[in-house]
């Protein structure tokens, strides 16, 4: 018997390649003789530098960057073949990297993941970036990381600004001058799963603010920043971007390396399973399992579970979904070539409690699911 186990990672408990080891485990424990291909994957946030570097010759690099709120830190990123970047923007400007009482989009910057992004095109010469942009602490609409990148912002009185969210209200002019044109040519890549435009009730502000740190009235002043700067790149670039699908991802990080780098938003999934040839992994394959922290009514929209299941219906091949919690709406995978969906998360105990014992209930769900499994079908072989 051949499976695949492809999940994400359960954010906060197991990281993707360490689902797939307890899965590998579990099975063993009641199909000792079957064939098993691990693959974790990344829909373009946590977890996309490991899940790529897992296949090929790549090599991950340490650089000193400046976090949220200009700290010195250090952080990493993957090069692969042929002169290719992948970041994470996490990695640098990550919610993760503050405290709940740091958390401020008005002050927060994409500074170190601009220095990532900087360090790979110039010291390491490669020649095309992805940036993958989940899990961002911040709503500087890619200020930050435009400044890294040689861009100035200059307010009225042609005094350069700090490049976070409180600044962008402020802006006058856009200086390109600084900007090395070697990195003009370069290719960028922003792995983005979400059709979020820049302003408004769906935009980036809005949105995701809240769970920054931001409150009403940040929120209503970063929206109006957002479409500041806006309007001011649509007028210097001569694109359309305030309705973007997807430019209002992650504080609006892809505005200007859309704006003046000609950067490209794609499926950070599709990037991901493409990247690994998924569909030829998957050929044959009797069985494939994923999973992820939390499925839901979003789980439908673009990521892992839901790519895994189109790719699979393709083939012909049952997916089950083994994920830590089932919310309302997951059943909508059931039309995306999902054939059934568990979860860890089956007591009465807290969510700290199943979060610290992740690792437990995954095995002990997988070990009960393949009991069931070769009670009810004698052509499995153990």
């Amino acid at each position: 018997m051949k499976i695949i186990i492809a999940p994400d990672s359960y954010k906060g408990s197991l990281s993707a390649i360490e689902v797939c080891n307890i899965i590998e485990n579990a099975i063993h424990k009641i199909l000792p003789a079957a064939e098993i291909i691990k693959i974790p994957i990344s829909d373009g946030g946590e977890g996309m530098v490991d899940a790529l570097l897992a296949v090929g010759d790549g090599k991950k690099m340490t650089v000193q960057v400046q976090d949220p709120l200009f700290r010195k830190i250090t952080a990493e990123y993957g090069i692969l073949d042929q002169g290719t970047a992948v970041i994470e923007m996490a990695a640098a400007s990550g919610l993760t990297l503050l405290t709940e009482q740091e958390r401020n989009p008005l002050l927060t910057s994409t500074i170190g993941t601009g220095e990532l992004i900087f360090d790979a095109l110039k010291n390491q010469r490669c020649h095309r970036i992805i940036l993958g942009i989940g899990g961002s602490a911040t709503n500087d609409g890619g200020m930050g990381a435009a400044t890294a990148l040689g861009v100035k912002f200059y307010d009225h009185d042609h005094n350069e600004l700090i490049p976070c969210g409180e600044s962008l209200e402020k802006i006058v002019t856009i200086d390109m001058a600084s900007v090395d044109p070697q990195i003009l040519h370069k290719e960028f890549i922003i792995a983005c799963d979400v059709d979020n435009p820049l302003c408004g009730t769906r935009g980036a502000a809005q949105v995701y603010g809240p769970q920054k740190g931001a409150t009403g009235e940040m929120v209503r002043s970063l929206d109006k920043g957002l479409m500041h700067l806006g309007r001011l790149l649509e007028n210097k670039s001569g694109k359309d971007l305030l309705d973007l699908a997807g430019i209002g991802a992650a504080g609006g990080m892809a505005l200007p390396l859309v704006a003046l780098f000609d950067a490209q938003l794609k499926s950070g999934l599709e990037i991901v399973l493409d990247r690994l040839n998924f569909d030829e992994l998957i050929q044959d394959a009797d069985l494939i399992i994923t999973g992820e922290g939390k499925t839901d009514v979003q789980s439908a929209m673009g990521k892992v579970v839901s790519g895994v299941g189109k790719r699979a219906y393709k083939q012909k091949i049952p997916v089950i979904v083994i994920s830590g919690a089932l919310e309302e709406g997951y059943e909508s995978l059931y039309d995306q070539g999902i054939t059934g969906a568990f979860a860890t998360y089956n007591n009465s105990k807290s969510l700290e409690w199943h979060m610290e014992h992740a690792r437990e209930g995954l095995e002990t769900i997988v070990i009960n699911l393949f009991r069931s499994m070769v009670a009810v079908s004698g052509k499995l072989k153990r």
